[in-house]
This record gives C-alpha cells, structure tokens and sequence, in this order.
C-alpha cells in the first residue's frame, strides 16, 4: 500500500558509527535515500558534487536559508551546513524514505518543519567515552586538535539524547544495524502512515456484507 516517505534522522557523537549505519541501511534497502547536504566549506579529496554536498559559497547559502529552501541549517566548526527542502520533499511525494546524518540542532528543526510529523530520530551512543575517542583516533583522519574539539561537543550532543525517539548503543555494530532495521520496518507498518488503509478496510467490510 503507498504511504508517504519517511525522514529518517541519526544522529550521535562523532566517531559513534552513524554514517556506517546509515550506508548499512541502504545496502540492507537500495529505495532508501541519503540526504545530500549543502555545505560552504571546500570540497575534500574524492568528493563529487551532488553525490556527497552541494559545495556553494556563503551568499548562495544564505540566500536558501532566507527564502526558506532549507530544511535545516548549522554552522559546525567554522563552515554552514544544511539540507535542501526540494530533494527531501519530492522523495516523500514519491513513497521514499530519506535518511539525515545530522545534529541534535538539524534534527530538532526538522521535527520542527512543516514535515515533523514523517520524522523517526535515532540517537546512535557509543559504548563509553574512552571507546569513542578510540574510534576517532583509529580513522586517522582528525589532527589531536580537532579530535579534542570532536570529544568536547560529544559531551554537548549526548546530553540531547531524550530528544529522540529512538536511542541504541553502538557496542555492536551488526546488533546495531538489526536494531535499526526492525525499527524501519515497524515504523513503515504504522497505520497512521498507509492512507489507504482504511480503503482496503471497507472493501473488506463490504464483502463481508
């Protein structure tokens, strides 16, 4: 039965396993969509233009915020970054589900939206703090600076996490990603989501008449 697509939002400190539950996610579901993001900062080493952000400059950015073409907007560690209501909105339209690695700040203003009532958040937790500063260190991506800075604001962002409506603890990542998998399945299967329901129902009833 159609129903309208889902704004699926993970959030969790990072270094705490989002954005491989999110690509899990889709292997596990291919009509499943990322969130593509628009961001100010400069494009990294390999990172493709439409496929990973919309890189534009901060009058465009500003510009979209202003006319209410975002759906949610941060500026994290010095650079703006926000998703675009258009993809978003026409995924929905179309029956699909959209998945959005955001913060506490992007995921309460997306509840927040005109599009708040399709929103299912998940809080990701890592095991302890010691383990997550061991994740961040492993990737070898951060210098000691920014990792210092990524352990201060996980403080901040763990204290956000009754805010959801759904948190796990990542201390194992295939439970995790089954854990994440029945929530999306029962999520899709709530009533209030398949508006043809009540249809299917009274052709039902009246056959039994």
């Amino acid at each position: 039965m159609q129903r309208s697509g889902l704004l699926i939002i993970i959030s969790s400190p990072s270094g705490a396993g989002k954005s491989t539950l999110a690509r899990r996610l889709m292997e596990w579901d291919p009509t499943l969509r990322f969130s593509v993001s628009a961001t100010t900062r400069s494009p990294r080493p390999g990172e493709v233009e439409g496929q990973h952000y919309y890189f534009m400059d901060k009058p465009a950015f500003d510009r979209m915020v202003t006319e209410g073409e975002m759906l949610e907007h941060a500026e994290v560690f010095g650079n703006c970054y926000g998703t675009p209501r258009g993809p978003v909105e026409l995924a929905m339209a179309e029956g699909r589900d959209t998945l959005f690695d955001v913060d506490w700040q992007g995921g309460q203003q997306i509840r927040a939206s005109t599009l708040g009532s399709q929103v299912v958040s998940i809080f990701i937790l890592p095991p302890s703090l010691p383990e997550l500063e061991r994740r961040l260190r492993t990737r070898n991506q951060d210098s000691e600076d920014v990792i210092a800075r990524r352990m201060l604001k996980s403080r901040d962002e763990i204290s956000h996490w009754a805010e959801y409506d759904y948190v796990l603890v990542n201390d194992d990542i295939e439970a995790t990603e089954a854990d994440l998998r029945a929530i999306l399945t029962a999520e899709r299967l709530r009533r209030d989501r398949r508006p043809a329901l009540g249809g299917f129902v009274r052709k039902l009833m009246e056959e039994a008449a």
